[in-house]
């Protein structure tokens, strides 16, 4: 009975998922980094050259910054939530590796490393039914 009930409201958890997630990284990690401005932003991009791409650091911290902030509104709304997920994940790809570039503390690195899973399977499920993306863009 509980199990034919949360398979049916299983759009339901998505919102709560797409909500919780989207505010948290518009306030507490977007806001910050997208008001940086050019000095922050330098030092978010550098974190790029773990990868070997050192060119233009205040871009990619921009892009960083931007990723999180603009990608929580979007997951918020629930719209471009794919895409939105699609670059929230590579953000959190390149923070996990910066942190471990830096060897810190093993609790400092889980944390890139699940919202990198978390978006990623986002990309994969979707934005659900209660979103703009279906309100929008779904075929009836």
């Amino acid at each position: 009975m509980i199990k034919k009930f949360l398979v049916k409201h299983n759009d339901a958890g998505i919102l709560i998922l797409r909500v919780g997630i989207g505010i948290a990284f518009i306030m507490t990690h977007g806001w910050g980094k997208i008001t940086g401005g050019p000095a922050l932003w330098e030092k978010i991009g550098g974190a790029m050259s773990n990868f070997g791409i050192t060119f233009a650091p205040v871009f990619w911290g921009f892009m960083a910054s931007a990723s999180e902030f603009v990608g929580g509104i979007m997951l918020l709304l629930g719209l471009f939530t794919r895409t939105s997920s699609a670059f929230m994940a590579f953000t959190m790809l390149v923070a996990a590796s910066q942190h471990l570039a830096k060897l810190d503390p093993w609790a400092r690195v889980t944390y890139p490393m699940e919202m990198f899973s978390v978006f990623v399977a986002l990309v994969f499920i979707g934005a659900g039914k209660y979103s703009l993306d279906n309100l929008l863009f779904s075929k009836k």
